[in-house]
């Protein structure tokens, strides 16, 4: 006898939503980029950003950008999880 489809359709439709969120998560942070482009906010371009151009190579690293994104999403988070509760 074959074993029941109903757990598998049930991930399924689980995987299903959890790739819709994540779409709409990636549109809404390209929208706020674009945003802050259009606002002449530096980020990328802040002090503390690390670049280091060689003969043949050059490496970027964005550590300021990287701890005020941080900080902004860390606010974010605490007050959706104060409203939540």
């Amino acid at each position: 006898m074959p074993a029941p489809l109903r757990p598998t359709l049930d991930r399924m439709q689980g995987l299903g939503r959890l790739l819709i969120y994540a779409g709409v998560f990636i549109v809404i942070l390209g929208l706020c980029v674009l945003l802050a482009q259009k606002l002449g906010l530096p980020l990328g371009r802040l002090p503390g950003d690390i670049a280091w151009k060689g003969k043949h190579t050059s490496v970027y690293f964005p550590l300021a950008t990287s701890l005020l994104i941080s900080v902004i999403l860390s606010l974010v988070l605490y007050v959706l999880n104060y409203l939540r509760r």
